[in-house]
C-alpha cells in the first residue's frame, strides 16, 4: 500500500512545486498539489529525483485528481521537470490512488458545491 502524505516534506517542496507548475502549464489548466506518494523512497540528495504527486484540477471541464510521476533534475540554473516514462502498473485497482487525500476532500467538496447547483457523489465499492 502506498504511503500518501498530504503535507509535502520540506526537502521536496521546491521539486513538487516545480512539477506542479510545469504540469499546469503543460495541461493548460491550473492544478493544485494535494499530496506526495512514497516520499521516503526518494533520495533528496540525488540530482535526479522521481516524484509521484497527487494533483487536483480541471481537465476537459471536469474536476479531476491525478497521480502523476515526474522526473525532476537539478541543473546549475534550476530544476528541469518531465513526466516519467510509464512503468508497469501496480497490481490491484488504481481507483483509491486517484482519490484526493482525506484532508483535501472537504475543501474539494466545498469548491464543487460553490460552482454548481448540486453535487452528486457516487460511491462504488468503497471508492468515490
Amino acid at each position: 500500500m502506498p504511503n500518501i502524505l498530504e503535507s509535502i516534506p520540506h526537502e521536496f517542496q521546491a521539486d513538487a512545486e516545480a512539477a506542479r507548475a510545469w504540469f499546469s502549464e503543460d495541461q493548460g489548466s491550473e492544478f493544485k498539489l494535494t499530496g506526495i506518494v512514497d516520499p521516503e523512497a526518494v533520495d533528496p540528495t540525488n540530482d535526479h529525483r522521481a516524484l509521484q504527486l497527487i494533483l487536483c484540477g480541471t481537465r476537459d471541464g471536469q474536476d479531476v485528481c491525478l497521480r502523476e510521476r515526474f522526473d525532476v533534475t537539478s541543473t546549475g540554473t534550476g530544476l528541469e521537470v518531465a513526466l516519467a516514462e510509464d512503468e508497469t502498473p501496480e497490481v490491484g485497482s488504481a481507483a483509491p490512488l486517484l482519490d484526493p487525500p482525506l484532508g483535501v476532500r472537504a475543501s474539494w467538496l466545498s469548491e464543487a458545491v460553490a460552482k454548481h447547483a448540486f453535487v452528486v457523489l457516487v460511491f462504488y465499492r468503497g471508492f468515490w
